[in-house]
């Protein structure tokens, strides 16, 4: 489909708005950058209230027992958050390298999570949009273990290209959300890492399970590349343990096909297991999770059972 003049001036000019902060955010020093997401935080929360009806419902719903000063708080915490995520992603290719990536990223489980990555098998790496994702996704491929992840392209394709290059800058390619599924399969074949952001709602047809305490659509496709492929799953985050680009990785829980309980050998099963397992992360540090975005929507209704005509 031919785009209009205008649509391509004004993604073009989107563009070169984003550009222009990003080197002015390049021109930060990280506590400069912290200062900035902070200000910019409270504008965002307290200025212009953005988002705020939905981010206040879904902290509500899933931490009732907080006091409204406490969600306004966390409300306030999570626009920090997004905006120090930005300078992170704009400041990483440029600070963080082979030779000294250990002084911003530390690794717990290190051993675990590598022998992993090694072993002769595909893998499943699952998280949610909590932490800094694209911070992890990066030191992946920069310590050599490149991952494919699925994500639809932007409507601006300047800055889809633009953030395209940051991805696959190290090793972390992206497949296109519509009609990936053989490229998918072609991942798992050849025994690579295939990385999820599980948390998106999958509509009506999706494996509805409790997250958080009430009912959450989920892509039936994530347990089933497990269940399906011989592909372990880990359930991995990128949490921000300190000041900006303090991250540490690790693994929430892992579930292995070869060793897989009967309990959990189903796709709804599988689903709640991995959901449970980023709610306990999520909780954990909920001021770094995506509020914003509407993760619950109405289930669907059940269809009332017709009675049957008595027969004559």
């Amino acid at each position: 489909m031919t785009r209009s003049f205008k649509t391509e001036v004004c993604d073009y000019s989107v563009y070169l708005a984003v550009r222009l902060l990003i080197c002015f955010i390049q021109s930060l020093s990280l506590r400069g950058c912290q200062k900035f997401a902070r200000i910019m935080g409270w504008i965002a929360s307290d200025v212009f209230h953005l988002r705020e009806k939905v981010t206040v419902e879904n902290l509500r719903a899933s931490f009732p027992e907080l006091s409204e000063q406490k969600i306004h708080v966390l409300k306030r915490q999570m626009w920090e958050h997004l905006i120090l995520m930005v300078c992170e992603i704009a400041l990483t290719p440029r600070k963080v390298h082979q030779t000294n990536w250990h002084k911003y990223i530390s690794v717990p489980q290190k051993r675990k999570l590598v022998g992993r990555l090694l072993e002769d098998r595909p893998l499943v790496l699952v998280s949610g949009h909590f932490g800094n994702f694209e911070i992890a996704g990066f030191a992946a491929g920069l310590l050599g273990f490149p991952t494919y992840a699925i994500a639809r392209d932007l409507d601006n394709p300047y800055l889809h290209r633009f953030i395209q290059k940051f991805r696959e800058a190290k090793g972390q390619y992206i497949l296109p959300k519509e009609g990936s599924a053989n490229r998918v399969k072609d991942v798992l074949d050849t025994k690579q890492t295939l990385a999820l952001l599980a948390d998106q709602h999958a509509g009506k047809k999706g494996c509805w399970i409790d997250f958080f305490g009430r009912p959450a659509s989920c892509h039936k496709a994530v347990s089933v590349f497990t269940l399906t492929s011989d592909a372990p799953m880990l359930v991995v985050y990128g949490r921000r343990v300190g000041g900006p680009l303090q991250f540490e990785i690790g693994i929430e829980g892992e579930a292995d096909p070869a060793d897989l309980p009967r309990d959990l050998a189903g796709i709804r099963p599988l689903t709640q297991w991995y959901s449970a397992r980023l709610e306990d992360m999520i909780r954990r540090a909920p001021e770094q999770y995506w509020w914003l975005h509407r993760r619950w929507k109405e289930p669907p209704r059940r269809r009332k059972k017709q009675k049957r005509p008595m027969a004559a």
